[in-house]
């Protein structure tokens, strides 16, 4: 299977370089990476990654539409701010979400690592709402998450994934800078425009 996991992360590397460089064709690529990745994890009996896939392809839907309808004049998404409100909110409900399906992962399959996948998971899914949504603070959450990933994927064998997922880390540095130059051209545009 080390081939189709070769493709899924050049795929998904793909990907996520587009995002970072916010290109809305970042979404129907995203799309076939998590295909390829379902069936890879269900192999790997990570489950909650399995299903994380899942959920990311509904997201991925979602994303795709809300950043075509939020284009700047050069056919790229426009960045939006995260107030701290909607921020612990969203952290709060991953929470929950990670104790759930870890509880659930635990007691009735035989997952590895349930608490763990299942906390990936969670937060995992609240980065890519926010990525959806256009949020810089995407990119930090993706850093952290990432970084405990490839831990998960060394553990689980799954070297190829590893090796993404820390390549991930990297464009998720270039995808903060890219994005928050972006958030400041936006701001000083709006600040210009307030002021004449």
């Amino acid at each position: 299977m080390s081939w189709i996991e070769l493709i899924g992360a050049l795929i998904s590397a793909w990907a996520v370089w587009l995002t970072a460089r916010r290109k809305p064709w970042c979404w129907p690529i995203g799309l076939l990476s998590v295909a390829i990745y379902a069936g890879i994890f269900v192999d790997a009996k990570l489950y909650s990654d399995a299903l994380l896939q899942v959920a990311f392809g509904v997201l991925i839907v979602y994303g795709w539409v809300r950043w075509l309808q939020n284009l700047g004049d050069d056919g790229l998404v426009q960045v939006a701010p995260l107030p701290a409100t909607q921020a612990m909110a969203h952290l709060l409900v991953g929470t929950v979400g990670a104790l759930a399906l870890g509880f659930a992962m635990h007691r009735w399959t035989d997952a590895s690592l349930p608490w763990l996948d299942a906390a990936l998971t969670a937060f995992s899914l609240v980065a890519q709402w926010w990525q959806a949504r256009r949020h810089i603070a995407a990119w930090w959450l993706w850093i952290v998450v990432d970084l405990i990933y490839v831990g998960e994927y060394v553990y689980k064998s799954l070297m190829i994934t590893s090796v993404l997922y820390a390549g991930f880390i990297v464009l998720a540095m270039i995808g903060w800078r890219s994005w928050r130059q972006a958030g400041r051209h936006v701001h000083n545009a709006h600040a210009g425009f307030e002021t004449t």
